[in-house]
């Protein structure tokens, strides 16, 4: 049995440029299923979100959709997953998306997989949730995040166990591994509370 029932990806709305990303998205909607950890994600049937939430229907899993009322007006809704939430807005969206899963994955996508992304790793270093998180680097896609990172630790702005938390991996089943294992860091997040208040 897996340490986690449920799984929240967050993906792009749109194919991305290479046949790669698809194919990786197939390839966890696939995993999931067969590991019969059921799929949160964003309730859509195009771009990346599409692949997935077929391919894990197609596997027999549990697909689970979370979407604004908004673009469910705009016909971007998926009909056929297992449950649909409808919900007001992007913030409903995601604070639901996060209180069904018991993890989280990033696949290839652009402005709006990024801001979900950071916001539950943020989260996560603040204390308010102790899930599992990490970004399927699909053709090395997310090498500049990692970069990012671990600039971000050189410069005095992030713990190295909070770096630690964003795993990455090339495929799938490793990203589900390095789940497995994980523990998260009770380390505060500021790394200086001496000096004054910086002035206003």
């Amino acid at each position: 049995m897996p340490s986690f029932r449920r799984v929240c990806v967050f993906c792009g709305s749109n194919h991305g440029a290479h046949p790669e990303y698809r194919e990786a998205a197939g390839a966890l909607g696939r995993l999931l299923a067969g590991r019969r950890i059921a799929l949160v994600y964003g309730g859509g049937k195009v771009g990346l979100m599409g692949v997935l939430a077929d391919t894990a229907l197609a596997a027999g899993g549990e697909v689970i959709g979370v979407i604004p009322q908004d673009l469910v007006d705009r016909e971007i809704g998926h009909g056929a997953v297992t449950e649909l939430h409808v919900v007001g807005s992007m913030h409903e969206r995601k604070a639901l998306m996060a209180e069904l899963s018991d993890g989280f994955v990033a696949l290839p996508g652009g402005a709006g997989t990024l801001e979900e992304l950071i916001e539950v790793y943020t989260w996560s270093q603040l204390g308010l949730h102790d899930k599992p998180m990490g970004v399927l680097n699909v053709l090395g896609y997310y090498d500049g995040l990692a970069a990012l990172l671990d600039h971000a630790v050189q410069e005095g702005f992030l713990r190295p166990q909070h770096r630690e938390a964003m795993h990455a991996a090339a495929t799938p089943a490793e990203l589900l591994a390095a789940f497995d294992g994980w523990r998260p860091s009770r380390a505060n997040k500021w790394l200086h509370r001496t000096g004054p208040p910086p002035a206003a």
